[in-house]
């Protein structure tokens, strides 16, 4: 399993994606500079930098390059019939790849995240940004993973999600809010640090165990996708 998420880890930041993964942080933390140096107060910046780019852009953004690209490439090419014919049981494939998807996911937004968080207000709401992206981290992981296994467009289908279910959706129809890890993460960090800058729409309790629900079913989903993969790389 360990050199699983090795060859992971190596392929991932071997690749072009990888630096895929930079300009976002950068752009985040770069404007709350910009803000803070001249002078501009956070309830004037905060919400629209830490919600409207940090929590709902960079997180889930970063989440889907990432986690579609652990596995989804080796789906395309072919090159999973190599992972597939050692002798690992397949949840041990999932479950590596999903704690490099997840552990760098965590990385690359938790701290761009802290920082803005402690630009705004205190030290204690970027530790609560941080502290949700890490949970947003691995239930956005968990769930793209899952569509590189479902679908030969994994990138477009976590779009779809993004922008039309969390983005479109979830400002105008008030379920789908129960069903979008953005508003857990929203929830999270609110609760953790109130602040006006984050306007929580949902209980703390409802995003806690909806974002346990998404990583535990993303995960046994993933791991029963991939199971039905025989040798060749068809799907049986």
């Amino acid at each position: 399993m360990s050199t699983v998420a090795f060859i992971t880890a190596r392929g991932l930041f071997g690749r072009r994606r990888a630096l895929l993964l930079l300009p976002l942080p950068v752009l985040l933390i770069g404007l709350a500079l910009i803000c803070r140096a001249y002078g501009v107060s956070p309830d004037m910046w905060g919400q629209a930098v830490i919600v409207g780019l940090g929590l709902v852009v960079v997180l889930p953004v970063v989440a889907l390059i990432v986690g579609t690209g652990v596995l989804g490439s080796e789906v395309d090419d072919g090159t999973i019939v190599h992972i597939l014919t050692k002798p690992l049981p397949r949840y041990e494939i999932i479950l590596a790849k999903y704690a490099v998807a997840a552990s760098v996911t965590a990385v690359v937004s938790a701290v761009p995240l802290f920082v803005t968080g402690a630009l705004a207000g205190s030290i204690k709401l970027g530790g609560a940004l941080a502290v949700a992206a890490v949970v947003g981290a691995f239930a956005y992981s968990a769930l793209f993973l899952l569509f590189s296994l479902l679908s030969r467009r994994p990138v477009l289908v976590g779009l779809v999600y993004i922008l039309v279910w969390e983005g479109l959706l979830g400002n105008f129809v008030s379920g789908t809010k129960n069903l979008a890890i953005g508003q857990y993460v929203i929830t999270i960090a609110d609760k953790i640090a109130p602040t006006e800058i984050l306007q929580s729409t949902i209980g703390l309790t409802t995003a806690v165990v909806m974002s346990a629900i998404f990583i535990v079913a993303g995960t046994l989903a993933a791991i029963n996708r991939l199971s039905s993969f025989s040798v060749a790389g068809e799907t049986s």
